[in-house]
């Protein structure tokens, strides 16, 4: 462990409070997106503290250490997704704020971690100026080349102030995705407010606590993941720092988010979806340290399990591969102890990880092409939050006699027969 490049978590970022629930600890693992080079020897790979706890004021999830951001995405190997599943979500996203913000053409969007900018294109695609602040240079510049405009910033109150000067109000702020990377959120909901039109929305897209919980999906745990969101926290949250969430959609993306709406208090009514969620998340006692308990017996289960049947399936002479290197995917394979004696490579759509190896384990990163090539006779489905759209996709592998393993919330085994 750099011990300069990672700091303990003391208080929340939500609440202030510093009592703490502690729920799982994974010990040191490296960085969920940090591929490497080939190399003979990996020894001076870093590897930081990894762990959740569960603030018992607000019920924030928080990670126990966090990585100084420079370190996590100045340079970012994640791209957004191109799959069927995600570009349909993006047009949902866009839908759903179109309505509820009330966008017409002109109207200024600014998304923050905007990546390689594929959501505001759709956006863009509808009359809508849009900016795009991303920290991660090598991002941005792909976005700036296919005409989105981008700022190489992370967003602070200053980008904030520096944004409206140039541009003027938002009518939509969107983060994606991106608020559960934050540490000072509070610095973040400064810059909203300063740039947020008096009738503006800002919508915020966040892995739902409550699915990684029932779930026992782990995989979602790494360094970048600060925060884990239930309703409540967020409520409790946006109200801390003078705004109102008025509005919340359960979607599946990611294997369960929120897209949660909030404006200035009084803009707009509070809807239903709002207190019915919250009433759902106390009735599973997630305001309790009971709450999370099963989760870690669900934790234990999953990572004796999950190497077990894939050592198993080697064991009978089968080759097994990756299906997807995401941050995800590396998690699994850290978490469980599977390296390039069970899993023989991962195959993945991003060209900047292949050709690389994964953190931690070390196995190679190919391209679908290489994989047609050198079929596995098993895939371990590392992006299982993609699993439909995958097993349709992969359906002349599966009547070939192929099979997949999904990790969560239990590993199975599933082949062609199991479509009978």
């Amino acid at each position: 462990m750099n011990a300069e490049n990672v700091r303990p978590v003391t208080r929340c970022r939500v609440c202030g409070a510093s009592n703490w629930q502690e729920v799982v600890a994974f010990g040191d693992v490296p960085l969920a997106n940090a591929f490497l080079e080939p190399a003979a020897s990996y020894e001076d790979e870093p590897a930081y503290p990894l762990g959740v706890v569960s603030c018992r004021s607000c019920r924030l999830m928080s990670v126990t250490h966090v990585v100084d951001p420079e370190v996590l995405y100045r340079t970012y190997s994640y791209v957004t997704s191109g799959s069927e599943t995600m570009t349909r979500h993006m047009e949902f996203v866009a839908e759903v704020c179109r309505e509820r913000a009330g966008l017409a053409p002109g109207h200024l969007v600014v998304e923050l971690g905007s990546n390689t900018g594929q959501q505001l294109a759709v956006f863009a695609r509808d009359g809508a100026r849009v900016l795009g602040v991303d920290p991660a240079r090598n991002l941005t510049a792909f976005a700036q080349r296919i005409g989105i405009p981008t700022l190489p910033e992370f967003f602070t109150p200053s980008t904030a102030q520096a944004v409206g000067r140039a541009h003027g109000p938002a009518r939509l702020i969107l983060g994606r995705h991106v608020f559960a990377h934050i540490d000072d959120l509070a610095g973040v909901l400064a810059g909203v407010r300063t740039l947020l039109a008096p009738d503006g929305v800002f919508a915020v897209e966040v892995p739902y606590a409550v699915d990684l919980l029932e779930k026992h999906a782990f995989d979602t745990i790494y360094h970048e993941h600060l925060s884990y969101f239930l309703m409540r926290t967020l409520d409790t949250l946006f109200t801390r720092h003078g705004l109102s969430l008025f509005d919340v959609e359960r979607l599946p993306v990611h294997g369960g988010s929120l897209l949660v709406l909030v404006g200035l208090p009084g803009v707009r009514p509070v809807t239903e979806a709002v207190g019915t969620l919250i009433a759902a998340e106390e009735r599973a006692e997630l305001g309790t340290d009971a709450g999370y308990q099963e989760f870690v017996r669900g934790v234990h289960t999953v990572r004796e399990e999950l190497p077990a049947l894939v050592r198993s399936l080697v064991a009978e002479g089968n080759r097994v591969a990756g299906y997807g290197a995401s941050a995800k995917g590396t998690t699994i394979l850290n978490l469980c102890g599977l390296g390039p004696d069970e899993v023989a490579y991962c195959t993945d759509t991003t060209r900047l990880k292949q050709d690389k190896v994964l953190p931690g384990t070390h196995i190679p990163v190919r391209s679908p092409e290489h994989a047609r090539a050198d079929p596995p006779d098993v895939y371990l489905m590392l992006a299982w939050n993609y699993a439909d759209e995958i097993l349709r996709k992969e359906r002349e592998f599966l009547r070939a006699g192929g099979r997949f393993v999904l990790p969560f919330p239990k590993p199975t085994v599933v082949s062609a027969d199991s479509f009978r």
